[in-house]
């Protein structure tokens, strides 16, 4: 019997097909699918920040202000709609002023959230707003709950947002930008069930309210508060917020002044994906075997019944669903190697593109309340999009997915009906297929399927409920093993290829291959 480890070499990429129905209701569609679904996160932490995004000016690395060129062409080619800065565990203990004025007279300081590391404070908010403009996003700003207080938190709104001229504007200036920027999201803490301070429910919803009071944007639109929600299966912390914190006024009277318009644009939910679930052992990053494939894949399909339940609480509060679940930590989190670079670094594999593929669309088909979603992180930290080593750069496969499925950006989500085989691994089973689809502006449509299975092929028959159709294309994302990985210094191979389909009457005819990411297109 094979070691687990050597499971991966003896899977071949198509060894037998199963055969699937699908059927997409062009003719109901539903709601759309919000671009911020595909956002980022970066925090202060290993090479996420320095090195990843800033290398000085002075730095050999071709850079923009200090900001790297490659890692924000890269951004821009996938259309990031939205980033969250500084953290994650960091921001609630950021104090804001530390990284503003010359770098070189900026308190060098600690950072206590990761690992007790120097925070030199180089990368603070104009370096941060210098790089959301260059590369054409916006910000999601976190704001320090635990360790700050509300006074801090509404000077740097002020700082950041008040119009120019005013004396907040002034001191802004004097650092280089007389504007102000538009801040549309607000995150209210980060964790504060946790590393933000270890807060009940009750507490935390008390703290929430009394800075909603005072958060806003001070020119422009009105700011996007983004309240701290779950941690993964806590749907008591979700009905608790739900109930104390959503409205200006939980328990209204008859004549006293009151607004429907919630307190909060969104509730956060945290969760992420490894072998099983144990945080303590979260499984290897490499060198993986067939039970540990199928367990992480386990974890990332329970994202479906997660957002299913949470969202069934919050309609009981909304239900014309006002308020945004924003998944706005979620990735793949397996134990570093031991001879890893930095700290939370991971290598990038097949696995991580099927587990992002899966993600997404779960995401896309709950667009009706999921309208934000960050994957964690975006550059050298777990689940990541673009991995640095010195002047070097590189792509991951998740990256090629998020590439792959920008075209869902603002479309018309259209529901589905599947019929697939099941993949099973010992005593797991799952659909052997995931998939989502919508229409954009011009009409076309787009679905994105997973085939989890990593031995068979799948020959879909994708019958289309209405309209014309004349012709349909596809791309494919797959390797040669579930563990194959990025390198600095090969080719890559997960470059997506053409997919050959066929369009038949009302009908379209494909075969995608064992453990990939594929995207239709239909005109």
């Amino acid at each position: 019997m094979l070691a687990a480890s050597a499971l991966t070499a003896a899977v071949p990429a198509i060894s037998q097909s199963n055969d699937a129905e699908l059927t997409i209701r062009t003719d109901q569609p539903g709601a759309t699918i919000d671009p911020n679904i595909y956002g980022q996160f970066v925090e202060h932490l290993g090479r996420g920040v320095y090195e990843g995004i800033w290398v000085g000016p002075e730095s050999p690395i071709p850079n923009t202000r200090g900001i790297r060129n490659d890692v924000v062409a890269a951004l821009r080619k996938i259309k990031v709609p939205v980033i969250r800065w500084p953290g994650g565990c960091f921001a609630d203990a950021y104090h804001w002023q530390d990284g503003l004025g010359p770098r070189d007279r900026r308190p060098v300081g600690i950072n206590s959230a990761w690992n007790q590391s120097p925070e030199t404070n180089h990368f603070g908010t104009h370096e941060f707003m210098d790089f959301i403009e260059q590369v054409g996003t916006k910000p999601f700003v976190s704001i320090n709950v635990g360790s700050g207080s509300v006074r801090e938190a509404d000077d740097w709104m002020r700082y950041m947002s008040a119009p120019a001229g005013s004396g907040p504007a002034k001191a802004r200036e004097v650092n280089g930008r007389k504007e102000p920027w538009n801040v549309p999201f607000i995150g209210v803490g980060n964790e504060n069930w946790g590393c933000g301070g270890n807060m009940t429910v009750e507490t935390y919803a008390a703290a929430f309210r009394q800075y909603a009071a005072f958060l806003r944007n001070y020119s422009g639109p009105r700011a996007n508060l983004i309240a701290v929600g779950s941690d993964t299966d806590d749907y008591d912390w979700t009905e608790k917020m739900m109930a104390l914190a959503m409205q200006w006024r939980p328990h209204p009277t008859p004549l006293a002044y009151n607004t429907d318009r919630p307190l909060m644009w969104g509730l956060s939910l945290h969760f992420y994906t490894f072998t099983g679930d144990d945080w303590g052992n979260k499984g290897r990053n490499v060198g993986f075997g067939l039970p540990d494939y199928a367990a992480a894949l386990k974890r990332a399909n329970f994202t479906d019944e997660l957002i299913t339940r949470h969202a069934a609480i919050m309609d009981k509060y909304d239900p014309e669903k006002k308020v945004a679940l924003a998944v706005d930590e979620w990735g793949a989190w397996f134990d570093s190697e031991k001879d890893a670079p930095s700290q939370l670094y991971l290598e990038s594999t097949l696995r991580d593109a099927v587990i992002a593929g899966m993600s997404l669309n779960i995401f896309n088909r709950h667009a009706d309340r999921v309208r934000m979603a960050n994957i964690a992180q975006m550059v050298n930290v777990i689940q990541s999009l673009v991995l640095t080593r010195g002047a070097k750069m590189v792509v991951t496969p998740t990256y090629h997915v998020f590439d792959l499925y920008k075209v869902h950006h603002g479309a018309t989500l259209l529901p589905t009906e599947l019929r697939t085989a099941d993949y099973a691994q010992g005593d797991i089973r799952l659909p052997g297929l995931d998939v989502s689809a919508s229409r954009d502006g011009a009409g076309r449509l787009h679905l994105t399927i997973v085939n989890i299975d990593p031995a068979k092929a799948s020959s879909i028959r994708i019958s289309l409920s209405g309209g014309t159709w004349r012709r349909a294309s596809g791309k494919v994302l797959t390797a040669d093993r579930i563990d194959t990985r990025i390198r600095f210094d090969a080719a890559d191979p997960f470059v997506p290829k053409p997919l050959p389909t066929r369009l038949s009457g009302k009908a379209v005819i494909v075969t995608v291959p064992s453990k990939s990411v594929s995207l239709i297109e239909i005109q």
